[in-house]
C-alpha cells in the first residue's frame, strides 16, 4: 500500500544502462527492459510524486574520478550526449516531474530531499541495483529515510549482482524493506 506521503524516487532510467548492444554499462543481456511493467505501474501509482534521477558524467573527473575513467572514456561526452538520455518509456513518464542530475553513483543529497518535499518515506526503483540504486538507498536511511525497494522494478549488471545487492540492503531491515511491485500497490 502506498501512503499519502510517500514518493517513488526513479533512478538512472537511462539509454547508457539499458542498451547494452553498444553500452558496456548497460544491464546484462537487455534485462533492463525486464523491468519496464513494474515500472511503468509505480510510476502511475504514484501519480505526481515521482522523481527522477539521471547519472551525468564529471565535467571534468576529479580526484578517483579520473582513474575511474581511465577505465570508461567513451563514456566521457557532454551531459546533454544521447547516450544519458531517459530511455522512451521513461522519457514520457517523466514529463513534468523533478528531475536531479548527479554525476555520482549516489543521487541521495539535498537536491533529491528537495526534489520530494522532505518525504520520509520513499519507494526506490531503477539501475543499476549493484551501484546506484545501492547507494542511494543506503544514503536515503542512513539519513532516517524508510526505504522500500520493489526488486522486480530493478535490474542489477548482472543477475548475480542484482541479488548481491538485495542481499546487502536487507541487512538494513527495517530501515530498507526489499519486496516487490505487487505488495507496494496492493
Amino acid at each position: 500500500m502506498i501512503s499519502e506521503d510517500e514518493w517513488l524516487v526513479v533512478i538512472d532510467r537511462q539509454k547508457v544502462f539499458a542498451e547494452s548492444e553498444w553500452s558496456t554499462w548497460a544491464c546484462a543481456d537487455g534485462t533492463y527492459y525486464d523491468t519496464d511493467e513494474s515500472f511503468g505501474r509505480l510510476a502511475k501509482a504514484f501519480g505526481e510524486r515521482v522523481a527522477y534521477t539521471r547519472y551525468v558524467p564529471p565535467e571534468p573527473p576529479q580526484d578517483a574520478w579520473v582513474e575511474y575513467f581511465k577505465d570508461w572514456p567513451q563514456f566521457l561526452v557532454a551531459n546533454d550526449d544521447p547516450m544519458y538520455d531517459f530511455t522512451d518509456e521513461t522519457a514520457i513518464l517523466a514529463e513534468g516531474h523533478p528531475v536531479v542530475n548527479r554525476d555520482t553513483f549516489c543521487k541521495w543529497g539535498t537536491e533529491l530531499a528537495e526534489a520530494i518535499r522532505g518525504a520520509k518515506r520513499i519507494v526506490v526503483c531503477g539501475v543499476a541495483t549493484d551501484c546506484c540504486v545501492l547507494t542511494t538507498v543506503l544514503a536515503a536511511a542512513d539519513s532516517g529515510v524508510a526505504v522500500r525497494v520493489p526488486a522486480d522494478a530493478c535490474d542489477g549488471s548482472t543477475p548475480e549482482n542484482q541479488e548481491l545487492a538485495l542481499n546487502a540492503m536487507r541487512l538494513f531491515t527495517p530501515l530498507i524493506t526489499v519486496t516487490d511491485t505487487d505488495a507496494i500497490l496492493e
